[in-house]
């Protein structure tokens, strides 16, 4: 597999293969969301879309960036977000990074959103795929998000080495400027336990994939069976 690692305005072609990876928050919130029993997720363009789409759609969950804000739900915090009931219901989510390099990519053939929390599942659908090109989405700081590329530079080793030892990529993440804004309250719509969150590795056996349904991005977990399971069917 040949990985390539670029920012939201590095994208000038449409991917074949896209893994875009928001450590801290949005997609840990996102399998948060479905750990927590949400079919769905709508990434919604702006905060009026989302705003919108909760007008329509008033038993959706809409959560967004930053501090709590009339028509919202909730925020970006997995923190948060683990003690909501989503059993059955929609999310809709707007984020500064994640859900725009989602966007950015929904004209390729397979888009992968991608964290720690689900790392390892991801890499086993990609080795699944055997795709020869994949396009890293680095959706923090415009690409320099070291949060971001290391999950990213992380699930590209596990696609072909699967001995990968995570420590190292982990250590970068718990020590990127996101982290250290999450942890001294520099971002609002935080939990104390967000950063701890983010850093939890392969928390959920589940992929996530984004394409486009009536005219809507939307992500769904996508359950991956584990080596021992595949062995053992």
């Amino acid at each position: 597999m040949n990985p390539r690692f670029l920012g939201i305005p590095e994208l000038v072609e449409v991917p074949s293969v896209a893994v875009v990876v928001d450590v801290m928050r949005a997609f840990t919130v996102a399998a948060w969301a479905f750990a927590q029993g949400a079919e769905k997720i709508v990434l919604a363009e702006s905060l009026d879309e989302a705003l919108a789409l909760k007008a329509r759609h008033q038993d959706w969950v809409a959560l967004k960036d930053g501090p709590p804000a009339p028509g919202f739900d909730t925020v970006n915090s997995p923190g948060l977000l683990r003690s909501m009931d989503l059993g059955g219901r929609t999310v809709v989510q707007k984020t500064t990074a994640g859900t725009a390099g989602a966007l950015a990519v929904k004209e390729a053939s397979l888009v992968l959103c991608a964290s720690f929390v689900v790392a390892e599942a991801t890499a086993r659908l990609l080795r699944t795929h055997k795709s020869d090109s994949v396009t890293f989405v680095v959706t923090g700081e415009d690409g320099r998000a070291d949060e971001d590329l290391a999950c990213a530079q992380y699930i590209a080793r596990r696609v072909t080495e699967s001995g990968t030892d995570a420590a190292e990529f982990v250590r970068r993440a718990g020590e990127s400027r996101a982290a250290v804004e999450l942890t001294e309250g520099v971002r609002q719509g935080v939990h104390p336990d967000d950063v701890a969150l983010c850093l939890e590795l392969d928390r959920f056996s589940f992929a996530m994939v984004a394409k486009v349904e009536n005219s809507l991005m939307v992500l769904r977990p996508r359950a991956m069976p584990s080596p021992a399971d595949e062995t053992s069917s």
